[in-house]
């Protein structure tokens, strides 16, 4: 096989509590084999959050959020992506950051906010495409998944891996696994869904069960590899040569 290989060390959250979940990112982090090149956190990882005006208690800065990123990724050699409640001024987004090993690191800001989310959280404005180890990757966050007009604009942009951050309820799980599914077969790509595990920490809050279920999906739309809901790490090689035989299959994508 050639090709990256990604781990997704799925996890639960503590709600605004930073520095706890970056603790515990570092552990598993650490803990991770030396042979992974990409690893994915969920969306939020870093802060978890909460849908009221408590959730700026929990943000960080995107200087902050990158900067402890860019010294987990250089210390373990390998690339980063997590999610974070991201502050500017009196601003909160939705961000999810991409920190390589080596070179820029770049932000998307969720475009489209599930229920009460819209009231805290400003939705972003541009989508993100990126190089990777898989190579051009698209990111998105959990309900973006639902738009397939996201999907169409990534396609567009000929992305050959999609890694998608989530914190879906449990209840709706079979819904996560479809739109992955689905999202992957669109624009024959590749896709790493990393999911938060575990439930709301925050008394007062929404008690949400969230899903778990971090999944690699291939190129044609198979599940590849899967994760239920327990603490584990999901680990899988993004092979260049099934993307390219499944895109000759099938003809092109453009």
């Amino acid at each position: 096989m050639t090709g990256p290989t990604v781990a997704v060390p799925q996890l639960s959250l503590a709600d605004l509590a930073p520095e706890e979940n970056k603790a515990k990112i570092r552990t598993r982090a650490e803990a991770l084999p030396e042979d992974v090149d990409i690893a994915c956190f969920p969306e939020y990882a870093l802060t978890g959050f909460v849908a009221d005006n408590r959730a700026f208690s929990g943000a960080l800065t995107r200087d902050e959020a990158l900067d402890f990123l860019a010294d987990l990724a250089d210390d373990n050699e390998f690339d980063v992506l997590a999610g974070y409640l991201e502050q500017e001024g009196r601003t909160l987004y939705n961000a999810v950051a991409y920190v390589p090993d080596e070179g820029d690191p770049a932000v998307y800001r969720k475009r489209h906010l599930w229920g009460d989310e819209a009231s805290v959280v400003t939705p972003g404005e541009e989508r993100v495409v990126i190089d990777t180890p898989a190579g051009k990757t698209g990111l998105l966050a959990c309900y973006d998944l639902n738009f397939v007009g996201e999907s169409a604009a990534l396609t567009d942009e000929r992305i050959d891996a999609l890694f998608v951050v989530g914190a879906w309820p449990a209840e709706h799980s079979e819904n996560w696994r479809l739109l992955c599914r689905a999202r992957a077969l669109d624009g024959v790509r590749w896709l790493v869904g990393a999911g938060r595990t575990g439930g709301g920490s925050i008394p007062g809050s929404d008690q949400t069960t969230f899903a778990g279920r971090s999944l690699v999906v291939r190129p044609d739309g198979a599940v590849a590899a899967a994760l239920n809901r327990d603490e584990r790490d999901l680990m899988w090689t993004l092979d260049r040569d099934v993307l390219d035989d499944q895109r000759a299959f099938v003809g092109s994508v453009e």
